[in-house]
C-alpha cells in the first residue's frame, strides 16, 4: 500500500477575515476532519501565501492556502476474499448485512477473517480510510445492516450524522420475559466494575439512551423494536440486562430461563440459540455527497426467524 498525497489550494474568502487558521481550513477543506487539518498545520503541510502558521493564527482574507493532504494507509491488515451481502453501493457509501459471527474489526484473537479483511479486499481504496471507512460496528453475534464509507469526504459526512445523531438505527431484539410496554432507558454505561470484558449502567459512565416499544409478546418473551439515541458498546444488551430483560441467547449479560411447561422443541431452540438475538433492522441517513436521505431494511436471519416460529407455534400451550 502506498502513500497518497494531493496537493489542494484555495484563496480565504474576504469574509472570512478574523478567523483563526484551523478554522478557516475546516470551512475551506470540508472533507477534512478539524484534528487532521490542526495535524498538517503542525506538520509544515500548509501554507498561506508560501509561509508556514500556526493553527491560532489569525487570516486577513484573500491569502492563498497551499495544502499538502496525506492519505496514509492504515495499519497492515490483509484484504481477504470474504463474501460480502452488499444491499447498497456507490461511489461514496457501502450498504452491507452483516452475518452474525462475523467481527467486524480485527483486533487480538482475530487478525484476519473479519469485515475489515473483507473490505479491503472489495474496495482496496479503504485502506486510506481510517478503519477502511467503518464509521460504527456491531458486535461479533449481532447480524444486520453496518454503513461503511468509500471517501474521506463520506466518512467525515457519516461520523458528523452519528454525532448528530441523526442517522436512524433500529434493532429487533428478542428479550426474556414478558414486557407490558415499551419506553426509554437513559443510563450511563462504562466498563464493569468488577469484569473488565462486560459493560454495565455506572455512576460516571457514558451518556447512553435507548428507545423500544413492543412489536410482539409470548407468554414468557417478547420481540421489540430498538432505537439507539447513542451508541454505545453492548449498549441495547447492558439496557436491557439493566432492566431485567436479557435477551436470549446473551450469557455474558444474563442466564437462560425455559418456561414452565414448555415444549421439548422450544426447549432445544432456546438451549440451542448461541448469540444474543439482535439483528440490526432497519438503517436510514442522508447521503453525504448528494444530499438524498436513504433507508435499507434488513429481513430477520433463518435462525432468529426459526425461533420466533417456535415461539409462535407455543404461544398458546404455556401460561403466562
Amino acid at each position: 500500500m502506498t502513500t497518497r498525497t494531493s496537493l489542494l489550494s484555495r484563496t480565504v474568502p474576504e469574509d472570512m477575515a478574523g478567523l483563526r487558521l484551523d478554522q478557516a481550513l475546516a470551512q475551506l477543506f470540508p472533507d477534512y476532519s478539524r484534528s487532521r487539518l490542526q495535524q498538517w498545520v503542525k506538520q509544515g503541510r500548509v501554507k498561506v501565501d508560501g509561509e508556514a502558521l500556526r493553527p491560532r493564527d489569525k487570516l486577513q482574507g484573500g491569502e492563498w492556502i497551499e495544502l499538502e493532504a496525506v492519505e496514509e494507509p492504515r495499519g497492515e491488515f490483509l484484504p481477504q476474499a470474504i463474501p460480502l451481502a452488499i444491499v447498497f453501493e456507490d461511489e461514496h457509501l457501502i450498504v452491507l448485512n452483516k452475518p452474525a459471527g462475523l467481527v467486524v474489526h480485527p483486533a487480538a484473537g482475530h487478525r484476519d477473517g473479519t469485515l475489515q479483511n473483507a473490505l479491503l479486499h472489495h474496495a482496496p481504496q479503504l485502506a486510506s480510510l481510517p478503519r477502511a471507512g467503518i464509521v460504527h460496528r456491531l458486535d461479533k453475534e449481532t447480524s444486520g445492516l453496518l454503513v461503511v464509507a468509500k471517501s474521506l469526504k463520506a466518512h467525515k459526512g457519516l461520523v458528523d450524522q452519528l454525532q448528530a445523531r441523526t442517522v436512524k438505527r433500529e434493532y429487533l431484539a428478542l428479550v426474556q420475559g414478558r414486557m407490558t410496554a415499551g419506553g426509554t432507558v437513559n443510563a450511563p454505561i462504562g466498563r464493569h466494575p468488577v469484569d473488565r470484558k462486560r459493560f454495565a449502567v455506572v455512576e460516571g459512565g457514558k451518556e447512553a439512551i435507548t428507545h423500544y416499544r413492543v412489536a410482539e409478546r409470548f407468554p414468557h418473551h417478547t420481540l421489540i423494536r430498538v432505537q439507539l439515541e447513542t451508541g454505545r458498546t453492548h449498549q441495547i444488551r447492558v439496557h436491557m440486562a439493566y432492566l431485567r430483560y436479557p435477551l436470549v441467547g446473551d450469557p455474558q449479560y444474563g442466564r437462560l430461563r425455559l418456561p414452565p411447561g414448555a415444549s421439548d422443541e422450544l426447549i432445544e431452540a432456546l438451549r440451542g440459540f448461541k448469540r444474543q438475538a439482535l439483528h440490526a433492522a432497519r438503517l436510514s441517513l442522508t447521503h453525504p455527497e448528494t444530499g438524498e436521505e436513504l433507508g435499507w431494511e434488513s429481513p430477520l436471519p433463518e435462525d432468529f426467524e426459526r425461533i420466533l416460529a417456535i415461539l409462535r407455534e407455543n404461544r398458546g400451550m404455556i401460561k403466562p
